[in-house]
């Protein structure tokens, strides 16, 4: 069973542009400035204000849609420097990854290559074992298929570090994860892990014949023009401009501060978590996809139907469909995926209409935390309204 989530009404708010960063005398930039009246300029300005801070170094926004458009940045390139940001840097977007891998996985269901009710392991018998049988591909999508995450060498963020050119195989990452028990049966419960987007990963190459990275750029990024994004694979620096990502940790003198995480393998998120893009990048992506440019047809209404189901930490009703995630702010429904990798955290959203589009990179000094950062909450904050 599925159950579709309604659009609520909104209050229309009319957006400003906004001019380039500005140089503080301390070497930081400003956030750009918004020449609007009533419009999220201003509170957009002041959640990215005081860069560099506690919570982030820098943060790119774009915001469009049918509402207008508003663009702004702050904080630093980097530390050492104290030069100002680059709006137009590639950043880690991490689990905005999934949106393209289910925009694919779609694709492919239109073609009926991939059946969304046929088992993962009537694809990948060899990989997938008997125990988890009767998981689909759906369920892989929408996180409610009970494969519980893979082990990983690293419980803390030192020793993440410690391992961080580590190269992660996909198929290894599945052998661990279905040699445990299952977290529920499948379709019982929903838990967000990366673990059923790698499988998926495997499911595009199988189907297909060629490279799960491949097919992301022939279907997506080259048809929408994405030239600045890509899936860096083995390499763990960010190729072209790029803002330096700091995270909080346990430094060598036994202080603690921030390190410079910006060159990091990300083998370990691949088709779950690995992209790197723009923010002009990913904002043609939200706009294309919301406008069925990318999933066409019935299809695409996969990626705004929750599954009927309970979170299986919290109890709480399901928040995640296919590719994407929703939230209520400011009284209407907002769509979207975020994501974090250490020093970076990224988002995309719009509301269902495509009134209002938001893209974000926050370079945040505590990616991966147990909350969400506190800049890039008042970005979200700023754009929507409050939960």
């Amino acid at each position: 069973m599925k159950m579709r989530t309604s659009l609520l009404a909104a209050a229309v708010l009319v957006a400003g542009l906004a001019v380039g960063p500005s140089v503080l005398p301390a070497a930081a930039s400003a956030p750009a400035a918004s020449t609007a009246t009533p419009s999220p300029g201003p509170a957009l300005e002041a959640a990215i204000a005081g860069l560099p801070s506690a919570d982030a170094t820098a943060a790119l926004v774009r915001v469009g849609g049918k509402e207008g458009a508003w663009r702004g940045s702050s904080g630093v390139h980097d530390l050492r420097t104290g030069r100002p940001a680059d709006p137009a840097a590639r950043f880690r977007a991490g689990s905005v990854t999934k949106v393209f891998t289910a925009a694919v996985a779609l694709q492919l269901a239109q073609e009926r290559r991939l059946d969304l009710d046929r088992s993962a392991r009537s694809y990948l018998p060899e990989l997938i074992p008997a125990s988890y049988g009767g998981v689909t591909v759906r369920q892989l999508l929408d996180h409610t298929h009970g494969i519980p995450a893979p082990d990983f060498p690293a419980t803390t963020v030192e020793e993440a570090y410690t391992n961080r050119f580590q190269v992660h195989d996909p198929e290894g990452m599945v052998r661990s994860a279905t040699s445990k028990k299952p977290e529920f049966a499948p379709g019982e419960r929903q838990h967000y892990l990366n673990i059923g987007y790698t499988v998926t990963g495997l499911l595009i190459e199988r189907v297909t014949h060629d490279s799960y990275e491949r097919q992301v750029a022939r279907r997506v990024l080259g048809p929408l023009g994405l030239r600045d994004t890509y899936f860096p694979g083995t390499n763990p620096r960010i190729t072209g401009p790029h803002n330096h990502g700091y995270q909080t940790m346990r430094l060598d003198d036994g202080a603690t501060g921030l390190r410079d995480v910006s060159v990091w393998g990300s083998t370990d998120g691949w088709a779950a978590g690995d992209i790197i893009s723009t923010t002009a990048d990913l904002e043609r992506f939200t706009n294309a996809l919301f406008k069925g440019r990318v999933v066409r047809g019935p299809l695409l209404e996969e990626m705004f139907t929750l599954p009927e189901v309970t979170d299986f930490g919290t109890g709480k009703p399901a928040a995640y469909s296919v590719g994407l995630s929703v939230k209520v702010l400011g009284g209407r429904e907002v769509w979207g995926k975020t994501g974090g990798r250490w020093g970076y955290n990224a988002a995309i959203a719009s509301t269902r209409d495509g009134s209002r589009t938001l893209v974000y990179s926050v370079n945040s000094t505590d990616a991966k935390g147990q909350g969400m950062n506190r800049t890039a909450e008042s970005i979200m904050v700023a754009a929507y309204g409050r939960p």
